[in-house]
């Protein structure tokens, strides 16, 4: 059973998408040990000593780990085409410890953070990186705080904030389609430029399967969503095709 399902994930979509999202990658090449040398490690160790693990807090998300970050959020980059775009000014929902926008204005866009001031680390290394952030929450059919302004590409990686509450079971209560329907269309009329993006990238479930249930899928889709892999990119015009590589 085992290697059937290996066997079909090898030659499933998610696979053929995946390989080109690494063939572009290849093509295009960003050097992240040349991005890591220009962040002081050093310093990123002391502000772990000054604001430690809280207490039950993942290990998988050690966020001082420099090298492991940078690497991540160069493939965010590349996939996006940021690192061949001309300046662009970004919005990053849930920006946490400030790494893909650190990596953005290397590359000369002008990005914007928006996170709740839960993790006392992430005041310390956002301040490091030069990130400038907004605190906020995410919240369902609550608009989001003005900024004053519009942006070419809004984006959130690993997106967490539609989870609202876990039940006894620890399975999380999630937003409603109508949750998700509200939030676009918020971002889409108050946030975005008229040829701007929306991207999610959103982590599987507890399972291993997609975030993108059939419903939940029906519901992007029905936003002018193009779903590759574990993202969903939309148009500023839910009528228009959107495109990783910005015109």
């Amino acid at each position: 059973m085992r290697f059937s399902r290996k066997f079909q994930k090898l030659f499933s979509v998610d696979a053929a998408q995946s390989l080109w999202e690494h063939a572009c990658r290849w093509t295009h090449p960003v050097s992240a040990r040349r991005i890591l040398a220009t962040i002081d490690r050093a310093e990123l160790e002391k502000i772990r000593e000054r604001y430690p693990y809280r207490p039950n807090a993942r290990r998988i998300n050690a966020y001082e780990d420099a090298a492991y970050w940078i690497g991540i959020n160069v493939k965010h980059v590349q996939d996006l085409w940021l690192d061949r775009a001309p300046s662009l000014q970004i919005l990053d929902l849930g920006c946490g410890a400030g790494y893909f926008l650190y990596l953005c204005q290397l590359f000369g866009h002008e990005g914007l953070g928006l996170d709740p001031d839960d993790e006392p680390f992430f005041r310390g290394t956002t301040k490091l990186l030069g990130v400038r952030r907004v605190i906020a929450r995410i919240t369902p059919q609550t608009p989001l705080p003005d900024l004053g302004r519009k942006f070419d590409l809004v984006s959130g990686h690993r997106v967490c904030f539609h989870r609202i509450a876990r039940d006894e079971e620890g399975i999380w209560k999630e937003w409603a389609p109508a949750d998700w329907k509200f939030f676009i269309n918020d971002i889409r009329t108050r946030f975005l430029k008229p040829n701007g993006r929306l991207l999610l990238e959103f982590n599987p479930r507890r399972d291993g399967s997609s975030f993108f249930t059939e419903e939940l899928r029906t519901c992007f889709l029905s936003q002018g969503a193009r779903i590759f892999r574990r993202k969903a990119l939309l148009a500023a015009d839910p009528n228009e095709c959107p495109r990783f590589k910005q015109i």
